[in-house]
């Protein structure tokens, strides 16, 4: 059975790379406490983006371990990380990263009114200066691949030096997510609409 354009990986069936990188994901911390979005199917597939790091485990293992650590180890506000995952989905237009991260970013506070203004690409009064600037951030290295000088002073002086760095490796994180997903036509989860519209 295929997930979209590559094989759908049933962890009963895998090499022992594929099942460490698989358990890695499934039984990691992105598994611990509550899930705002489903990481596997019933028979235990990987869904979204982790299946398809199982096709060359010895990239997708680091892969994996470098989107926990982007998830668990820096020090963004959950805010923060979850605006600019959000600016990424519309960006890229990829329906996986906004059905996932719609989610967890309600569970980090995000509003409908912030949400829904995140969605159409329009100001969000409610969101802090930081957090502009975060979304700032994003749209310039998402579209331009650069900050200007003007926009990087506003971003270190609001931000922090070590904040922006973990920002920009996290845009380039879930640009590749993105990617992937797109080229290997990653479906959503049975019955999740798709989000945004195709030309």
């Amino acid at each position: 059975m295929t997930h979209g354009r590559v094989p759908w990986y049933d962890p009963a069936a895998l090499d022992p790379e594929r099942r460490a990188v698989h358990d890695e994901i499934a039984g990691g911390p992105r598994a611990a406490g509550p899930q705002a979005f489903r990481l596997t199917d019933a028979r235990g597939r990987l869904e979204g983006p982790f299946n398809a790091m199982l096709t060359a485990p010895g990239v997708g293992g680091p892969l994996q371990r470098l989107g926990s650590a982007i998830r668990y180890a820096t020090d963004l506000p959950a805010r923060w990380r979850e605006i600019a995952i959000l600016e990424v989905a519309v960006a890229r237009r990829s329906d996986f990263e906004w059905y996932a991260h719609e989610r967890v970013g309600r569970a980090a506070g995000l509003t409908d009114d912030e949400l829904s203004a995140l969605r159409s690409g329009t100001d969000a009064p409610g969101l802090s200066a930081a957090e502009r600037t975060v979304r700032s951030v994003c749209r310039a290295l998402l579209s331009l691949r650069d900050l200007d000088d003007e926009l990087y002073a506003r971003a270190t002086a609001d931000l922090g030096t070590e904040r922006l760095y973990e920002l920009l490796v996290l845009v380039g994180y879930y640009d590749l997510l993105a990617l992937s997903l797109r080229t290997f036509r990653t479906p959503l989860p049975a019955g999740e609409p798709p989000v945004f519209d195709r030309p």
